[in-house]
């Protein structure tokens, strides 16, 4: 028997493979956040608090917190984004803060986007800042300063990247968590 002879042979033919299901696709809803969903935005929070150097706290945010947050962007007219699945299960959101609070900052924020574990790596996180980033053109805001660890947050950077973020500057060793120090990475962008 020749070689490729051989090699058709130990193929299965179509009808007898295992024919793998289509992977669902995944589905969301980008909407403005609720005062119902900050547990769940906290939980997504604490998730990065206790497991991850993305953000600088170390100690969990309440509830408590998370309104008050919530309110006050709210009044400030400041977009406050959620991705929503079919389900109502809340899987990311999305934010802007003031930079700083002296009135002359008053066109510039900070952007914060968190994504649940299971939805990361799912375009979600493209989608929910090319949102944010038009929500706040259209609240007027002018330039949106992003504030990124500079170590285990490469996917965060690129992304912001790939919007159009520009790295302005980087700090050393400003963070002390989980037993090492860590630095930023200051990305900004322009929303003339």
């Amino acid at each position: 028997m020749l070689e490729e002879e051989y090699q058709q042979r130990r193929v299965l033919p179509p009808h007898l493979r295992r024919v793998e299901p289509p992977e669902a696709p995944f589905e969301f809803a980008i909407r403005d956040a609720r005062l119902a969903d900050m547990p769940a935005v906290r939980e997504i929070y604490n998730y990065y608090v206790a497991n991850s150097t993305v953000t600088f706290d170390e100690d969990a945010m309440t509830l408590r917190e998370w309104k008050a947050k919530f309110s006050y962007l709210h009044k400030l007219g400041m977009p406050f984004l959620v991705a929503e699945s079919p389900s109502g299960q809340l899987l990311g959101y999305a934010l802007v803060t003031p930079w700083k609070q002296k009135r002359a900052y008053r066109y510039t924020v900070e952007n914060s986007i968190y994504l649940g574990p299971a939805a990361a790596g799912k375009g979600l996180g493209r989608a929910l800042l090319g949102e944010l980033i038009e929500r706040s053109r259209a609240a007027g805001l002018k330039e949106i300063i992003a504030v990124i660890a500079d170590q285990g947050a490469e996917a965060s950077i690129a992304l912001h990247e790939k919007f159009g973020f520009e790295e302005i500057g980087r700090m050393g060793r400003v963070g002390f968590k989980f037993d090492r120090w860590l630095g930023t990475v200051l990305l900004q962008k322009s929303l003339k």
